[in-house]
């Protein structure tokens, strides 16, 4: 039995990522609809809309959902306890230990799940008591550890000493991604990016096509030696960020001006590196069909070569 599906009630592992400002009813309705499990976020810190989006969602879809709690950007208490009267049954948590908010959640019978981005975070998040894991690699957008591992190295380390159902992500946008991060022990996927370019997402369409122009080398990780550490689109701004070798975080004030406005200029539009597998906006459950289609054609084609002793 796969325990995220347990865990979470949808139809197929397929989780989206808790983008701040993005990961709202529009897009979490479309993809919870489509079968996988929709994440509301709280990151942006604008509480009272994030609750409202909440509320949203049960109108939007009556499939289950999530809400990402990141410790690092939670400016008010209360929403953690606002988040675990709402009716909501799983939560992500991330930046940060999960350890002092476990008790207020799972007294309220929530499933915790916690971002990780290296294996000694992992096994600390395990032992705070989480029923899984988030394993997220370097090659994810958003802000991210300085110190990166790659999702390929990162499962297979929290995999061998771990026993917890996984969610991979970063790196990930389709079924050949899947069928990777299954072989090495995930349950289930995480994908930001590849939603963000969805014809669902609220973002600005300058933001969706800059995604489908860019190729593999098309992110830039910056703020390696300070805070915070982010995956970004390359532009015009982020290659003078690079010259300067640092950035402040005010420069995240006109952000909306990125997601919604469409200047790709007037901020840091955050991409992971999946932009170079990325050719097209497409519907949020096209994204899922074709993603689960894709990971059972290779899992097929390896299972017969496996029982063939082939290779």
């Amino acid at each position: 039995m796969n325990r995220v599906l347990a865990h979470t009630g949808v139809q197929y592992p397929i989780v989206q990522a808790p983008m701040g400002y993005i990961a709202r009813s529009q897009l979490a309705s479309a993809v919870s609809n489509a079968g996988g499990l929709g994440i509301i976020e709280t990151s942006s810190g604008e509480v009272d809309a994030c609750l409202a989006e909440i509320e949203k969602m049960k109108a939007l879809t009556d499939k289950p959902f999530g809400v990402n709690l990141p410790l690092l950007f939670i400016r008010e208490p209360r929403v953690v306890d606002l988040v675990a009267k709402s009716g909501v049954k799983f939560v992500t948590t991330s930046a940060g230990s999960p350890a002092k908010l476990l008790p207020t959640l799972k007294a309220a019978g929530l499933i915790v799940y916690h971002v990780v981005p290296n294996l000694s975070s992992a096994l600390k998040a395990v032992e705070a008591g989480v029923d899984g894991l988030v394993v997220e690699g370097g090659e994810g957008g958003g802000f991210k550890n300085p110190d990166d591992v790659s999702t390929l190295v990162l499962l297979q380390a929290v995999r061998e000493r771990t026993d917890v159902p996984l969610i991979a992500a970063g790196g990930i946008c389709d079924g050949r991604g899947m069928a990777a991060a299954f072989a090495l022990g995930a349950e289930a996927i995480q994908m930001g990016t590849r939603f963000v370019s969805s014809i669902e997402s609220p973002v600005h369409r300058n933001y969706k096509q800059a995604i489908v122009d860019a190729d593999d080398t098309g992110t830039v990780m910056l703020n390696r030696k300070s805070t915070p550490c982010v995956r970004a689109l390359k532009t015009g701004r982020t290659a003078e960020i690079e010259r300067e070798g640092s950035f402040d975080r005010s420069v995240f004030g006109s952000v909306k001006d990125v997601y919604f406005g469409g200047d790709m200029e007037a901020s840091l539009a955050l991409a992971g590196q999946t932009v170079g597998l990325i050719h097209e906006v497409l519907p949020v459950a096209e994204i899922i069909r074709t993603t689960v289609e894709g990971f059972h054609a290779i899992r097929r084609q390896q299972g017969e070569r496996s029982l063939a002793g082939g290779f």
